[in-house]
Order: structure tokens, then sequence, then C-alpha cells
């Protein structure tokens, strides 16, 4: 760890950001993609899509061993294929809140609402289709909620991420303000996203291979078996105890570098989830995905 915090200490001057000053997201994409392409040259662009798997070859056998045997997320889906097809009390249904009956659209979240000046994120769309309805919002980062989300990604899977950022004013300020945070440092380990996911993609920590930034969202929601063996250990176990949201992923990394995490589907973490979807433009929707 201690080698860690040096290398991430140092990482702004030895490896060179990206992403330094204000610049047309188009621009910024442009950056990301060739500070990853130059790091791993013989990593070919759309792989980016399966994280860490992308990067290490033997860890890659055995984890599409896993996706081609049994991938433990199955029931997840199966659950949240399910729920999305279950009407609400009122005989309507999740499909009447989103485009094309909410298949095949994961790829265009999270998209900016000009009529409320916020970013909506699939899980918040979700929640929002069952106040709508009727229903009580699940809670939000896993179980239920991550099931349906996780449902809504597979029928996308193989379409390519398409976030926009409006030309209103507030769109751009919202994908500036989850930039800035990207890059931001925070924390009693003085650690930004960047630092781990950019700089020191590819090094190891704690037996981990730390993942690239690059099409690192596309796979969510996700199944880690930490997750699950939390759950499991709380006597929580099913078909969704391995399941996590992005948003539960962000409070983590930020416990992790002992910052106090943002709220779940918190203007901040919203934000953050803008830029960060933005940044995997053009891979491959890979929901959901298994990890350790």
């Amino acid at each position: 760890m201690k080698k860690l915090i040096l290398i991430a200490a140092t990482a702004g001057i030895i490896g060179g950001a990206p992403i330094l000053a204000e610049a047309a997201p188009s621009d910024d994409l442009k950056a990301f993609r060739s500070f990853f392409q130059k790091k791993f040259p013989n990593v070919k662009l759309d792989t980016y899509k399966d994280g860490i798997y992308s990067l290490d070859a033997d860890r890659r056998a055995a984890w599409e061993e896993f996706e081609d045997f049994a991938p433990p997320y199955e029931d997840g889906v199966e659950l949240g294929k399910k729920l999305f097809n279950t009407p609400f009390k009122n005989g309507k249904s999740y499909a009447s809140c989103f485009d094309n009956g909410g298949i095949g659209i994961r790829q265009n979240y999270p998209k900016f609402d000009s009529k409320t000046g916020d970013v909506v994120t699939l899980e918040g769309a979700i929640n929002a289709c069952r106040k709508a309805n009727g229903e009580k919002p699940y809670k939000w980062k896993k179980g239920k909620l991550a099931a349906v989300s996780a449902y809504m990604g597979y029928t996308s899977r193989g379409k390519k991420m398409n976030v926009t950022i409006d030309s209103d004013p507030r769109s751009m300020a919202m994908y500036e303000r989850g930039k800035k945070h990207f890059y931001a440092k925070r924390g009693q380990l003085n650690f930004s996203c960047a630092d781990c996911h950019v700089y020191n993609s590819g090094s190891m920590v704690r037996g981990n291979l730390l993942s690239p930034a690059l099409g690192q969202s596309t796979h969510f929601p996700v199944w880690r078996k930490k997750w699950q063996k939390k759950s499991e250990a709380k006597g929580k176990g099913g078909p969704t105890a391995g399941f996590g949201t992005l948003h539960r992923r962000y409070g983590g990394c930020n416990k992790q570098v002992r910052a106090k995490p943002f709220k779940a589907q918190s203007t901040e973490y919203k934000a953050l989830e803008y830029f960060h979807q933005y940044m995997s433009n053009g891979l491959v929707v890979n929901a959901p995905g298994l990890r350790q």
C-alpha cells in the first residue's frame, strides 16, 4: 500500500494526465482513449469493456470459464426480468416509462433532463417509474433495484454506449462537475479515481489488479464475490446477494481511500457517473459483469 501511495502521489508528474483543462467532451474522450492505448498498446479498444480481464490473460481465461459455464448473476437477471414484466397495482409496467418499452436502452444512460436540469441515471429512472405508478421505490445500490437494472442492461448487450452531453449549459456543468470529481484527490490517503484507474491501472494492490477506467462502467450493475459473501454473512442470500450498482461501487471506493462517501444518487455521484459513462462511449454494454 505504501508503494501505491508513493506512485499515486507522483502520477501526475510521471504519468501525464489525459485530461487537465476544460475541454469539449469529445476532446476529453479522444484524450482519454489515447492515454490508455499508449499505456497498453497491445490491448484492443473493444476489449476494455471487460475491465481487468482486458489486461491479464490468465485472469481472463478463468473469467471466461465462469461466464461460459454458469455465471452467478443469471438468477439475479431472471429475477430482474420477472420484476420488470410484473404489472404494477395500477396495471401498468416499467415498459410504460421508457423508450422502446425499456428494452435495449441501457447505453443511453445517464441522460440529462432539461425539465429538471438534472442528470437521470437508469436506477433513478427505475425508481421514478415506480413512484409515478404508485409503488414504493426500491432501496438504492443493491437488491431488487440492481436486479431490474441488470436485466435492462442485459437487454442492451452489444449496443454501444451513447451518453450525450446536452447543449444546455446545465448539462455541461454536470459533466464538468463529474470530471472534477474524477480527478480530485480525497480522503486520508489523498487518492483520486484517476490515481487508481488511470495512472496506476494494471498495477497490483493487495492481490487485486487495478482496472482501467476506460470501459469500467459498461458492465454495471455487477456481481461480485465480495458482495455475495458480505450478504450471506448477514443471512441475506438469494439471487441478488452479489449485485451492486455503480453508485454502490463509488461509495466503496471512497471508503477505501478513507473518504466519507456521498449518498447513492446524490448530485455528486450522478455527475461522476455522467462523466464516467461518457468516457466509455463507443464501447459496447456488457452488463451485468462478473467481478472479484
